[in-house]
C-alpha cells in the first residue's frame, strides 16, 4: 500500500512546503484539500494548475486526490451540485489526480430514500463526464451516510466504474460498523482509505496515529489479508481543531506507525 497525508492537517500551507514535507518524511502522495482558503481550488487558472502539477512531479510525489466539498445528497436543484463536481473533475484532470472526494450531505428533513435517490442521480449524471476525463468520483463515508452500509445504498444503484467509495475509518467506527462489515460493503467500490486517530467518540480531536482508539491495526490487517494494495491517507483534522499538535511534527512518526502496521500484517 502507498501512504499519503491530507493537507487538511496543514491548513493554508504553500504547495512547495507541502511537497517538501511529503518528500522529507517518505510519503508517496498527498490528498489536497480543495477549498478557496487553500492554495489549490477550482478558481486556479491553467498556468497555476500547471505549476502545482510540476512541483509534485519534480519531487516525485503523487497527487492522490482532491478533497472537495460537493454534497451529492443535499436538497435543492441538481445543476449547482453537478457543476461543482464538474469543476473538481476538471481540476483533477489538469493536476493529474486520479480521484475527487465528495460528501453525501443529505438534509435532516429528507427521508433516507430521498437522500439516496438524489445522490445516486447526481453521481450517475456526473459519472459520464468523469469517465471522459479519466478521473474517479469517491463518495466518502461521512455525515448522513456514515457507514459502508449507508454508502452502498447510493453506490449500488449508480453502478458506474467511475463512481466509488472513500472509506473514512473514523466515521464507520462512530457509526458502529465493524471494519470487516465496512470492507465487505465497500470493497467493490473502494478508491482509498482515510486513516486517523481520536481519543473517544466524544472527543474527536486528532491524535498521533496509534495514540487513540480507532481500529487501525484491524483495518490494515484486513486490507492486507484481502490483498488490497491501494492508498492509506492520513487525514489529520488540524483545520477544525486549532489546539491539536502541528502535523509537521508528527508526519515522520505517523509514517513509521503505518509502515510497522503494514509490515506486521504482511
Amino acid at each position: 500500500m502507498k501512504l499519503a497525508f491530507s493537507t487538511l492537517g496543514v491548513p493554508g500551507l504553500p504547495i512547495s512546503d507541502v511537497v517538501r514535507l511529503a518528500a522529507t518524511h517518505g510519503y508517496h502522495g498527498v490528498e489536497l484539500r480543495t477549498h478557496p482558503e487553500e492554495p489549490v481550488h477550482t478558481g486556479l487558472d491553467l498556468t497555476a494548475r500547471a505549476d502545482v502539477a510540476a512541483e509534485f512531479k519534480t519531487a516525485g510525489v503523487e497527487i492522490l486526490g482532491l478533497a472537495g466539498y460537493a454534497r451529492v445528497a443535499a436538497p435543492g436543484d441538481d445543476e449547482p451540485v453537478i457543476a461543482e463536481i464538474h469543476g473538481l473533475l476538471d481540476l483533477a484532470r489538469d493536476l493529474g489526480a486520479p480521484f475527487i472526494r465528495v460528501f453525501p450531505g443529505a438534509g435532516k428533513d429528507q427521508s433516507p430514500e430521498e437522500g439516496d435517490a438524489t445522490a445516486a442521480r447526481r453521481l450517475g449524471t456526473a459519472a459520464e463526464y468523469a469517465a471522459d476525463l479519466g478521473v474517479r468520483i469517491l463518495l466518502e463515508t461521512h455525515d448522513s451516510h456514515r457507514t459502508g452500509a449507508d454508502a452502498i445504498r447510493v453506490l449500488g444503484p449508480v453502478g458506474h466504474r467511475q463512481v466509488g467509495s472513500l472509506w473514512d475509518v473514523m466515521h464507520t467506527w462512530l457509526g458502529g460498523e465493524q471494519p470487516s462489515a465496512t470492507y465487505a460493503a465497500l470493497s467493490p467500490f473502494l478508491g482509498y482509505v482515510q486513516v486517523k486517530d481520536i481519543a473517544s467518540p466524544d472527543d474527536t480531536t486528532p491524535l498521533p496515529l496509534g495514540a487513540g482508539v480507532l481500529p487501525l491495526t484491524e483495518c490494515v490487517d484486513l486490507l492486507s489479508r484481502e490483498g488490497w494494495d491501494g492508498w492509506l491517507c492520513w487525514e489529520y483534522e488540524k483545520r477544525w481543531y486549532e489546539s491539536a499538535a502541528p502535523l509537521e511534527d508528527l508526519l515522520g512518526a505517523g509514517r513509521e506507525h503505518l509502515s510497522r502496521l503494514l509490515n506486521e500484517s504482511a
